[in-house]
């Protein structure tokens, strides 16, 4: 990936941090954006930049429209260009279907999905032939253990419709779309030593959660060139989760 340049949103932590520090190690300059974890962005971009490539933190919150979208030409005035985009920021809001209020669920919808159209429309309006858009989804788009994941199953599952349209509205341009399901994952968000981590474990065939590296591998593959074939599908990073 020497040469190329890649955006990853939410990277200031967990999957987006491994993601990107993963990218750079391939050879890609990375810029991501973070909301309010300033000082894990930095601690990222340093890690990039002690691989010899460029670094870029950008403060965006995908909830607002221009701020999503704008992130993205941010990253191409800043780095030059830009060649893959890692949809990887979310809220991962899990509650009864009954205590859902409206606010819940524009908050929900508008950085689980239009962030993420808006910054996938910005991204596919500047990247050249061969350009990458990667989406971060969610095993329970393939199977909901139990109450309380209605909206947040609804709004990830919307990113399988948008991944295989966008597939279809780029091909002749080079430019792949592809989504990444993780399981159950260590991360600040959800470790594997919290009170629900038994359970979740359980539940995967391996037995296990994962790692957040084990996830950004699967995403720098699909953004480097040996990928290029593939376009529109779903990749389950769960342990067997869904099987």
């Amino acid at each position: 990936m020497n040469g190329k340049v890649a955006l990853v949103t939410g990277g200031s932590r967990g999957i987006g941090a491994a993601t990107a520090v993963r990218l750079a190690r391939e050879g890609a300059d990375v810029a991501l954006t973070y909301v309010s974890g300033k000082e894990g962005a930095e601690d990222v971009v340093r890690a990039v930049e002690a691989l010899g490539r460029r670094g870029l933190a950008l403060r965006a919150d995908s909830a607002d429209p221009e701020e999503a979208g704008g992130a993205v030409q941010h990253a191409v005035e800043a780095l030059g260009g830009l060649d893959i985009l890692v949809n990887n920021v979310g809220v991962g809001l899990l509650a009864p279907l009954e205590s859902l209020s409206l606010a819940d669920v524009d908050r929900v919808l508008a950085v689980n999905v239009r962030g993420v159209f808006l910054a996938s429309q910005a991204a596919a309006s500047r990247m050249e032939r061969g350009g990458r858009i990667i989406t971060v989804g969610t095993c329970m788009t393939q199977r909901v253990p139990g109450p309380g994941g209605t909206l947040y199953a609804t709004s990830k599952s919307a990113l399988i419709g948008l991944t295989k349209a966008l597939a279809r509205e780029l091909g002749d341009r080079g430019i792949t779309a592809n989504i990444v399901h993780p399981g159950p994952i260590d991360t600040d968000m959800n470790p594997a030593d919290g009170p629900y981590a038994p359970g979740q474990a359980a539940m995967t065939a391996l037995g296990r959660f994962g790692a957040a590296g084990e996830v950004a591998s699967v995403v720098t593959y699909l953004a480097g060139a040996e990928a290029a074939y593939i376009t529109g599908a779903e990749f389950a990073v769960d342990g067997g989760y869904a099987a």
